[in-house]
């Protein structure tokens, strides 16, 4: 199939077939949450016709079902928060942007992690360049492709060694580079990396660098994979300054 595809389309069949994988992919989401979405909706009814059945015979309750029923509505509400993020995943392009300091954002999400590779007594090292400036991003999905991105080269490395991230800026753009010293990226695998569902882990779903994928490009930027010299793995998230077109090469 991926030779006739070749023969037929040339250089342009390997777009043709990511985006035939992201249009399947976006509308499984799609449907996904709408079914989760219809029992969720339909046990929320029901949770508070419950409650106002226990509030008629409220004193001969025990107190604990007050907390319990509690935890079942805020297990509800959590649960409709997931599915409103599948939502989300399905129409990628929608981004709240603001100002906001990559390096700040950085620091926070290695804050975050940097208990978990402690664990593993492997060092995470945060650094930037003199002046980064500030670009025009979502908070909330740029810290989801850093967490993505940093939790992976922690488990690329497993074990005592080393994670470097930096901010910097380069011509008219904002990068942030995830380097590891892990074995690195598969031979081969590279072209394939960002395809939805290709994973190397063994309970991997193969969504979560394909989604940072979408968040960046929702952005207008471009997120890059490259072994590093002598070992590891190298990613690169590229983000435009105001006003700037995506990097390309």
């Amino acid at each position: 199939m991926d030779n006739i595809l070749d023969s037929a389309f040339g250089r342009d069949a390997s777009q043709l077939a990511m985006a035939e994988k992201r249009d399947l992919l976006e509308r499984l989401l799609g449907r996904l949450a709408h079914e989760i979405r219809n029992p969720l909706s339909s046990l929320d009814v029901h949770v508070q016709l419950l409650e106002e059945d226990l509030d008629a015979i409220a004193s001969a309750l025990p107190p604990q079902l007050s907390s319990r029923l509690g935890i079942i509505k805020g297990e509800l509400h959590r649960l409709e928060s997931i599915v409103d993020h599948f939502v989300r995943l399905a129409g990628p392009s929608a981004v709240e942007l603001e100002s906001l300091d990559i390096r700040v954002l950085c620091n926070h999400v290695c804050d975050l992690l940097r208990p978990e590779a402690a664990s593993r007594r492997i060092e995470l090292v945060c650094t930037s360049s003199a002046s980064v400036p500030e670009v025009r991003g979502d908070p909330v999905r740029l810290t989801q492709v850093l967490l993505n991105l940093l939790i992976n080269a922690i488990q690329a490395v497993e074990r005592n060694g080393r994670v470097c991230v930096r901010a910097s800026a380069i011509s008219d753009f904002s990068s942030v580079e995830i380097s590891d010293t892990g074995p690195g990226l598969p031979p081969g695998k590279l072209g394939v990396l960002f395809d939805p569902f290709f994973t190397t882990k063994p309970e991997g779903s193969g969504l979560g660098l394909w989604i940072a994928q979408q968040i960046v490009i929702a952005h207008g930027g471009r997120l890059e994979a490259r072994n590093g010299k002598p070992d590891g793995a190298v990613f690169t998230v590229w983000l435009p300054l105001s006003g700037k077109e995506a990097v390309s090469g």
